[in-house]
């Protein structure tokens, strides 16, 4: 059995028959821990209680909207965030996106594209045991194992699965040109089409966490009209 299927999943949507569809979705698919919640106030009572492992995140609910709940999820820990909302405007889904959730789909959805995203993100969450050695850039260092990037002097600070889906790829081909067209499959495995602006928004928050100054990035380079590259530490 896939063991993504032992994760805790959350589901927070405000519309009662889509709720109870989702839960059979997922419990038909395997998922065992599946919790569900109507609004805000549950979804919180919800995720302090039972900790649970992702959450698919409706955008428009009665007593706030999804992207400050991730946001004050996030604060608490690195969940795994899928948003699933009606709202199919780029800005919307870029806005979702830049703020650190981990996909965006829009309704209507097929239930097999669903569990196929859903469970990519866990797998890119929760398995890191192709990369047993810790990342070093110059004093920074990120923690495969667990998804932080270690600062001198700050506080560790989480990597979407996005990003670290991202960084791993980087990191794979380090010192080596890596094409817009290979991140974004590294990303989403969707045949990655239509991507680029998103893989923007991923690039830039990868590098508030990996630079010491983002606006004149050392490490993750642009490679103009190629990709981005992952520079080698220097020699000594």
């Amino acid at each position: 059995m896939d063991e993504t299927r032992n994760c805790s999943i959350l589901v927070v949507e405000d519309e009662n028959m889509l709720r109870k569809m989702l839960l059979e979705i997922l419990q038909h698919a395997g998922f065992s821990k599946v919790y569900s919640a109507a609004d805000c106030a549950q979804a919180r009572t919800v995720f302090y209680q039972e900790q649970p492992q992702a959450v698919i995140l409706d955008i428009m609910l009665p007593d706030g909207d999804g992207f400050q709940l991730m946001q004050e999820m996030r604060h608490i820990s690195n969940i795994p965030v899928l948003f699933l909302s009606a709202r199919d405007a780029d800005a919307d889904r870029l806005h979702g996106l830049g703020l650190g959730a981990d996909d965006y789909i829009t309704k209507p959805f097929l239930p097999d594209e669903l569990i196929l995203r859903l469970t990519a993100i866990l797998k890119r969450s929760y398995h890191f045991i192709d990369h047993p050695l810790p990342l070093r850039l110059g004093d920074i260092y990120v923690d495969w194992a667990s998804g932080l990037v270690k600062r001198p002097n700050q506080v560790d600070v989480p990597l979407t699965a996005k990003e670290t889906a991202l960084l791993r790829k980087l990191a794979d081909e380090r010192g080596n040109i890596v094409t817009i067209d290979a991140l974004c499959q590294a990303a989403w495995q969707d045949g990655a089409f239509g991507y680029e602006n998103t893989l923007m928004v991923h690039i830039r928050r990868l590098r508030e966490k990996i630079e010491h100054d983002p606006s004149k990035p050392i490490w993750l380079r642009t490679v103009r009209g190629l990709g981005y590259k992952l520079e080698r530490e220097p020699q000594k």
